[in-house]
């Protein structure tokens, strides 16, 4: 049964950078586009809705944070964990964040376009030169209000950045976690609601991720909060903002520029819209830090069972042990489960030398190292057991701990 040896099979479903790739050595891995029975696949915004995954397929590692290409709940019910790569794009998207204000804050698109439109030579040009400048006189960051909704990687980043420019700058996300929130500035005010930040910002940037409560999270009501000439960016997104809403608060001056990285026919080609390519994660480093993590989250849930960044999975880390055999469970978070695995194990002789569980919503996940080395008759049972979903052996660690 030892899987010491095996060799794991990645297919990558987009071009991945080869540094990450680099993190799955060849006498362990063998990586392709084209690959029979992958055991697990990485992605980038390929869309896998209407793709149909084999049963070897143990997990998916999005090169990336938003996870809206990736069939997830579909994934989930089959026992099969979907990684990303959160922060890893963090500084991309905060420098694009903070060149999206210096844009609109000094007219730079506009005034770009007039000179390219200027069909003057030699002193006429010149003149029509310093004639036009006056159109595109600007104002600076220090002192203005940026609010920021969502202050994960991407949000403290940019509120940390806007800081030092001299910006004053509240943040609203009930959900922040512990280490975000000691990554902060002291200084970043803590806005009480979403409204609370449309209402008293002079710039205003969105970094939730797009689920239910979140689509149309920018919408008529909040925009009719803003103050007048006020800049809304979103690199999230694109259905995090109701664009009709948009259109008309820009329209009506209530919005000065909508700054994004979703064009649309409804966008492209308003004058205070600037609309990007979705350019927010297209630095080198940036695809280069989202395929190392990635990489190394399915390295470690392959090899040790080991769970970080899972958009569905509990995290889950349990120190290997040379002299055990690791089994790893995955099923419906209902009761009596560990209960019903120790009683398997134990009636078939096994030592359990350690065991984690944890849940997540409605799955629930459990390592065991054990002695001796687990047989099939064990693992079948495991798996029979109602509500389990997924069971693997992952061999004895040896030299590789």
């Amino acid at each position: 049964m030892s899987q010491e040896k095996q060799i794991f099979k990645i297919q990558t479903l987009n071009n991945i950078s080869a540094r990450g790739l680099e993190r799955l050595p060849r006498e362990r891995y063998e990586v392709a586009s084209e690959i029979s029975e992958p055991d697990a696949i990485i992605v980038r915004s390929a869309n896998m809705h209407e793709m149909t995954l084999g049963d070897s397929v143990r997990a998916i590692g999005r090169a990336g944070a938003g996870t809206n290409n990736i069939p997830v709940e579909t994934l989930t019910q089959r026992g099969v964990p979907v990684f990303n790569a959160p922060g890893a794009n963090a500084n991309a998207v905060k420098e694009l964040v903070l060149t999206g204000m210096f844009a609109v804050s000094r007219h730079l698109i506009d005034a770009w376009c007039y000179v390219e439109n200027l069909t003057e030579t030699g002193d006429a040009l010149k003149k029509k030169v310093e004639a036009g400048k006056k159109e595109f006189k600007g104002s600076e960051l220090p002192g203005r209000v940026l609010g920021i909704v969502g202050l994960g990687a991407v949000g403290v980043n940019v509120a940390n950045a806007s800081h030092a420019l001299g910006m004053k700058v509240q943040g609203y996300d009930p959900g922040i976690t512990i280490s975000n929130a000691w990554r902060m500035h002291a200084d970043v005010h803590q806005a009480l609601s979403v409204d609370d930040v449309f209402s008293k910002s002079n710039f205003v940037t969105v970094h939730v991720p797009l689920v239910e409560q979140t689509e149309g999270l920018v919408n008529a009501e909040r925009l009719a909060l803003m103050q007048e000439n006020s800049v809304l960016l979103n690199f999230a997104r694109a259905e995090i903002v109701d664009e009709d809403a948009v259109l008309d608060a820009l329209d009506n001056g209530k919005l000065r520029y909508y700054v994004c990285d979703f064009p649309s026919e409804k966008l492209r080609g308003h004058g205070k819209v600037i609309a990007l390519p979705h350019l927010g994660a297209s630095t080198d480093e940036a695809e280069e830090n989202s395929a190392i993590m990635v990489a190394d989250e399915l390295s470690e849930y392959l090899e040790y069972g080991h769970i970080r960044n899972s958009v569905n999975f509990p995290e889950a880390i349990m120190p290997p042990n040379a002299n055990s055999h690791r089994v790893a469970v995955v099923n419906n978070n209902v009761p009596n489960m560990v209960g019903q695995i120790t009683s398997i194990l134990a009636r078939h002789g096994y030592n359990i030398a350690d065991l984690l569980n944890k849940s997540r919503g409605d799955i629930a996940y459990t390592l065991v190292d054990i002695d001796p080395e687990i047989e099939n008759d064990a693992l079948k049972e495991l798996e029979a057991i109602e509500g389990v979903l997924r069971v693997s052996y992952l061999g004895a660690f040896g030299d590789r701990v």
